[in-house]
């Protein structure tokens, strides 16, 4: 970038600013006098008044409507992932999974710093989800996914309960669950060892940050205020 836009980049001062001081020879770059216009490099060391300087990087954060049939995996080698879906042109990777088998809301980054704030389990972050099985559902099915269902967990190689979650029935056969859990295929994998088979799912909520109007196959760019209640290590009920 111009070396006006990195010293603007740092917070040390505006771009008109930042004239003044090169034409005042306050200015090197890599020991040398920088002049108007002069680029700077990745590997380049700026310096004003002989202190170094470094630009901030500007993360991205995303939120995607992710269609069936997207693998949400950065290996570009896979038919239909999602780096290539969105095409962004700067390096993001996705915040956690969502099936390829299922849709909704799923969050994009540049931050490697957020992941864990967003995944780490102990945060108790929810995630909601519409779900529609295949048949009606019944008091026992709401009242048994909600306390729990003991399911096999292929990372610790065993069998285990799930923890507790809210379930709303929306319809005959149709229910909205809010997990603060993220075991692989987790929704699916309650239901099936209950019985019933997941005809679609679609995430509508992670943390604070709901699908909304969001079309599927659409992305937007996360809000300031989103962005920030994403380092929040405090629960939060969404609603």
């Amino acid at each position: 970038m111009r070396l006006n836009q990195y010293i603007s980049a740092s917070g040390f001062c505006s771009r008109r600013e930042a004239d003044a001081l090169i034409l005042g020879k306050r200015v090197k770059i890599n020991g040398k006098l920088a002049d108007i216009g002069t680029r700077v490099g990745p590997n380049d060391r700026v310096e004003v008044d002989g202190k170094r300087i470094t630009a901030k990087t500007k993360h991205i954060y995303i939120a995607l409507n992710k269609p069936k049939g997207i693998t949400c995996t950065t290996e570009r080698h896979v038919k239909g992932n999602i780096i290539d879906f969105i095409n962004h042109p700067e390096r993001i990777f996705p915040i956690g999974r969502l099936d390829k088998d299922s849709e909704g809301l799923i969050l994009l980054t540049s931050d490697g710093n957020v992941v864990n704030e967003v995944l780490r389990e102990e945060n108790h972050h929810e995630k909601e989800y519409r779900v529609s099985v295949n048949k009606a559902i019944d008091d026992a099915f709401i009242e048994q996914m909600a306390s729990g269902v003991t399911i096999f967990n292929p990372v610790k190689e065993r069998h285990e309960k799930t923890k507790p979650c809210k379930l709303i029935k929306n319809s005959d056969k149709e229910f909205t669950i809010t997990l603060s859990q993220g075991l692989n295929r987790q929704i699916r994998r309650m239901c099936e060892a209950l019985g019933y088979q997941v005809v679609s799912l679609k995430r509508t909520r992670i943390m604070h940050i709901k699908l909304g109007k969001l079309r599927t196959g659409e992305w937007r760019y996360l809000s300031e205020a989103e962005v920030s209640g994403l380092f929040t290590n405090k629960k939060r009920q969404g609603r």
